[in-house]
This record gives structure tokens, C-alpha cells and sequence, in this order.
């Protein structure tokens, strides 16, 4: 009875943090990292979900922010309201996810890796090499900010807070439901073995290209959002290094687990985004010239080596991920009971 009603405590106590912190930079850093707890839980889709390796996932993060600060700026004098914005931006973030998803129908595994990550490098450039339009290297600024009610966001973290938890429980809703339905059972399929899948009459082609779709436009969620918080678009916000930073909160957390991609991308946006600068703060004030930031990667791939050899399912992994990876080695017996009683509660 207990175990329940802690699992569920977050979905009282979370929205009562602003009432106990009034600290805005806090505040200011948790509306940060559920920007990228909502690209964690849609490149979970794409990678989790349906095993295809996407190395370039910030570039519909810089489509969804471009979309918004064309269309809802005084840089082409259009102001298409933040609310609107929200699904417009996630469906446009959707179609270049079909895009990209067509052409890499027949690849896998390294190649496909490698084809997005081409995808992901073009994007940014596009943008920074379109000064007409995106005015290149200094990005746009003065974005529309969200009103609710007529009431303006302004500088307050605080609506984006709110903003950003309604956006991570709708993604954590459609994920689950997407996880259990008959799409979801079929990206596992291709996961586990798509010449398998295909051979069972799953249809590969549609299953691939919805996870690109669906994955994208949880990016185009979180573009929109960002983009309106920080008021500016730049193209150095999307570099390669986005794309592995959201990759590695699914190997800490767990691929294909929503609590373990919420529980990583959390961790690593708190190391990355409030434990390494304040310890770069307090080691300025013993008189120390460290900037602990710029070992942030180094910090990263000790992470991720220690996860690989002792955890490798992840920090939450999913209760199949972890039948796979640890039953086996030690009782067969175990992983296929695991594996059966997996089949039962998706069924």
C-alpha cells in the first residue's frame, strides 16, 4: 500500500515547489531541466521504444525553437500566439521527423547513426548560414513572451515551470499509452529483431516513421518552451553536444524506461546545469581558478563508462531491458519469468 502512494507522492509535491522554494534561480534551473526531461522522453520513443539510433535529435530542438521565433517574434512581424505555437511548431517538428525517417528506411545500426548525425550537423548550419532569415550567428531575439488570462509571463520562472511540468505529464501520458499499444508492441519488435518484426506482418516502414514523427514533435514541445523562456534563438544552442547530452540521460536512466529517462535526464541536467557551476563558484571563493564547466564531457563519459560496466540497464531500467541484460547471466529460469510476466502487464 505504501509503495503506491510514494510513487505517486511527486504528483502532489512537485507542483508545491515554488510555494516552498522562492529561490528563482532554482526555480529558473528545474523549468531548464524540464525542457530536457521532455527531449529525454521523446528520443526515448525513437531509441527506447523502437532501438533506432538517432544522433542528431537537436536539430528538431532547433526546429521547434526556429518555428516559434519566425512566427512568434517582430522578426517577420507575425505573432502567432504561444498556446498555438505549441502544436504548430510539434507538428512541423513531426514532418521533418517523416523526412528525415524516409530516406534511412533501409539502414541500421551504424549507418543509421551516421546519417543522423549528418542530419544533425546540417541543421544548425542551415539556420546560422540563413542570415536573411535568421539573421545567422546572432540568432533572433525579443520572442513573444506566453500570456495566460492576459496576464504575461515576463521574467518569471515560475509559469514556465508550470509550464514545462503540464508538458513532461502530457509526454509522460502519451508515452505510456503508446508504450502499451499496438504501435509501442511493434517498435519493440523492430527493436528486438526487424527482419523478425517484418516477417510476423508487422509493417515495418509505417512503425519506423512514426517514432520519428512522434519522438520530433516531443522535441518541438520542448523547443517552443525553451525558446519563449530564454527570448532568444541561436544556432550555437544546438550543437552535436545537445544530441549526445540528451542520448546519455537514456543510457544513465534507462532506454525504454520513463521513469529511468525522467530520473537521468534530471541528474545529468542537475550536474550539468546547477552542481558544476556552483562548485565553480565556491572554488573561486577559496581563490582557486578552476571552472569545473569545462570538464563537464570528461564528467559525462566517466559516467556513462561506470553505467555500461556495472549498471548497464540503466539507474530504472525497464523490467524487460533488465531481464535481458542480468537474469540471463545468472538463472534462465528467472529471465523467463520476468520476460512473461512483462508480456502479462503490456497485454
Amino acid at each position: 500500500m505504501l509503495r503506491p502512494l510514494l510513487r505517486y507522492a511527486w504528483v502532489v509535491l512537485i507542483p508545491l515547489v515554488p510555494l516552498v522554494d522562492r529561490n528563482a534561480a532554482h526555480i529558473n534551473f528545474l523549468a531548464d531541466a524540464g525542457a530536457f526531461m521532455l527531449l529525454a522522453l521523446g528520443l526515448n520513443i525513437v531509441v527506447g521504444f523502437a532501438g533506432l539510433l538517432d544522433l542528431g535529435y537537436a536539430a528538431f530542438f532547433a526546429i521547434g525553437s526556429y518555428a516559434y521565433a519566425m512566427l512568434a517574434s517582430p522578426q517577420f512581424g507575425i505573432h502567432v500566439p504561444f498556446w498555438v505555437m505549441l502544436f504548430v511548431a510539434s507538428g512541423i517538428a513531426a514532418v521533418f521527423g517523416i523526412l528525415l525517417g524516409a530516406p534511412t528506411l533501409r539502414l541500421r545500426g551504424d549507418y543509421l547513426a551516421i546519417v543522423t548525425l549528418g542530419f544533425g550537423e546540417i541543421v544548425p548550419q542551415t539556420f546560422l548560414n540563413l542570415t536573411q532569415y535568421t539573421n545567422g550567428p546572432n540568432g533572433i531575439s525579443s520572442l513573444d513572451q506566453p500570456t495566460f488570462f492576459g496576464h504575461a509571463f515576463g521574467f518569471n520562472p515560475v509559469p514556465y515551470f508550470y509550464v514545462m511540468l503540464a508538458l513532461i505529464a502530457l509526454a509522460i501520458w502519451l508515452a505510456t499509452n503508446l508504450r502499451d499499444s499496438r504501435i509501442g508492441r511493434a517498435w519493440m519488435a523492430i527493436r528486438e529483431d526487424e527482419l523478425a518484426a517484418k516477417h510476423m506482418g508487422i509493417n515495418t516502414t509505417v512503425a519506423k516513421l512514426s517514432a520519428f514523427a512522434l519522438g520530433a514533435s516531443f522535441s518541438g514541445l520542448a523547443g517552443v518552451a525553451y525558446a519563449s523562456k530564454l527570448q532568444l534563438v541561436s544556432p550555437d544552442q544546438f550543437q552535436f553536444t545537445v544530441s549526445v547530452l540528451i542520448l546519455s540521460m537514456l543510457v544513465l536512466g534507462g532506454m525504454g524506461s520513463i521513469a529511468g529517462v525522467l530520473v537521468g535526464s534530471f541528474a545529468l541536467s542537475f550536474i550539468n546545469n546547477f552542481l558544476l557551476p556552483q562548485a565553480t563558484n565556491i572554488a573561486h571563493g577559496f581563490g582557486l581558478p578552476l571552472d569545473f564547466t569545462n570538464y563537464r564531457f570528461m564528467l559525462y563519459g566517466v559516467i556513462l563508462v561506470a553505467v555500461m560496466l556495472f549498471r548497464p540497464e540503466g539507474l530504472i531500467p525497464s523490467r524487460q531491458r533488465r531481464a535481458e541484460l542480468r537474469a540471463p547471466l545468472s538463472d534462465p529460469a528467472l529471465a523467463q519469468r520476468e520476460n512473461a510476466e512483462y508480456s502479462g502487464s503490456t497485454s
